[in-house]
């Protein structure tokens, strides 16, 4: 098994007369956490969008476990895959949004146990077992039978992860988790991805939390303008940034 788990190459993506993406490149080691920051508008949101196909690239491919997304190869030749391909393979990807987007009519339970069940087609008995495991893990076993209307931004989030967790997958992207949550809560959330991060999970992180960048990350990546401008180990760009817009940037949010 290879070490690499998630590779982009050469991803364009662009709205109209709108390029986003220009040209980006990125590979993710099995177990790593890369953390991308940048300022609003340099395609941080869209480039991780790109992963579980809720953004179609214009351009170039990623692959997950050498797999690429989207297309399959005929005979050398691309071609996109039908839209039941492109769903599966949304399976081993696991993505938290900024918003929570929990249904308000299910309790937590259902919630985390909806997608195992309806997707996969697995047992409720054993889906629901792993379901309250999840909960204890993020700190959340009370709250089971709870609907998301009583609970907190944070709870909600926390909630969010572990539906995402609840079908074990691959890779976690998290698109800005904690930039809804007032500053009380942010920590909880922050807590649960760290401990995501020891445990081994792979995840990509679009946040400007620095101080989860610095601590948890294995690769910080700075993007501005559709490209990626610099990255590498996060400490050493933190502290010590090689190119004139990431100095600039880090100046203003440090």
């Amino acid at each position: 098994m290879s070490d690499v788990i998630a590779e982009a190459r050469e991803v364009r993506k662009h709205f109209g007369h709108l390029e986003v993406l220009k040209g980006i490149n990125l590979t993710v080691k099995r177990g790593e956490v890369t953390c991308i920051l940048g300022p609003s508008g340099s395609g941080k949101s869209t480039f991780l969008r790109c992963f579980n196909q809720l953004e179609t690239m214009d351009g170039g491919y990623i692959k997950i476990d050498g797999q690429p997304l989207g297309v399959r190869i005929n005979n050398g030749v691309l071609r996109k895959q039908a839209e039941a391909e492109i769903a599966k393979s949304r399976e081993n990807i696991g993505m938290v949004f900024q918003g929570f987007n929990l249904f308000p009519h299910m309790t937590v339970l259902e919630n985390i146990c909806e997608a195992p069940i309806r997707v996969r087609k697995e047992e409720r008995k054993t889906v629901t077992a792993r379901a309250h495991e999840l909960l204890k893990r993020v700190g959340l076993s009370d709250k089971a039978h709870s609907y998301p209307v009583s609970l907190s931004g944070g709870q909600q989030q926390r909630v969010a992860i572990a539906r995402a967790l609840a079908m074990e997958p691959k890779l976690m992207l998290f698109d800005e988790p904690t930039s809804a949550l007032d500053p009380e809560l942010v920590g909880e959330v922050l807590d649960v991805m760290r401990d995501l991060a020891k445990a081994g999970m792979t995840m990509i992180v679009v946040t400007h939390e620095i101080g989860f960048a610095r601590e948890v990350g294995d690769n910080l990546v700075f993007m501005d303008g559709g490209y990626v401008i610099e990255q590498g180990d996060p400490r050493e760009v933190l502290s010590n940034p090689q190119h004139e817009r990431t100095q600039q940037f880090l100046a203003k949010v440090l």
